[in-house]
């Protein structure tokens, strides 16, 4: 009879494994460093904390809650002054090495 394996034990990862492409670290530049600081951070952890600065700063646009109104800050890392949900990841890439 074949030992079960044992249900909270945790997997270890096999060597050579690497982190994809959202959960690799990536450095900000210091335009996005302004909102999610100068640590590196995962894709995923970017965006995430980018929304939290949208929401906390009240920058979606009341009409059309896809927009994004840039302010300052977020400015500097879109190049422009609207963008939408879609294409703010394009715009984060060109600011994550």
């Amino acid at each position: 009879m074949p030992a079960k394996k044992d249900q909270g034990a945790v997997e270890k990862p096999k060597p050579g494994n690497k982190p994809n492409a959202l959960q690799q670290p990536l450095k900000p530049s210091p335009e996005l460093a302004g909102i999610v600081g100068a640590e590196p951070l995962s894709r995923g952890d970017v965006v995430s904390k980018v929304w939290d600065y949208i929401k906390a700063n009240n920058l979606q646009n009341p009409e059309n809650r896809r927009e994004i109104v840039a302010d300052d800050k977020l400015r500097k890392v879109f190049g422009k002054d609207r963008v939408t949900m879609f294409e703010m990841n394009k715009h984060l890439s060109n600011h994550l090495k």
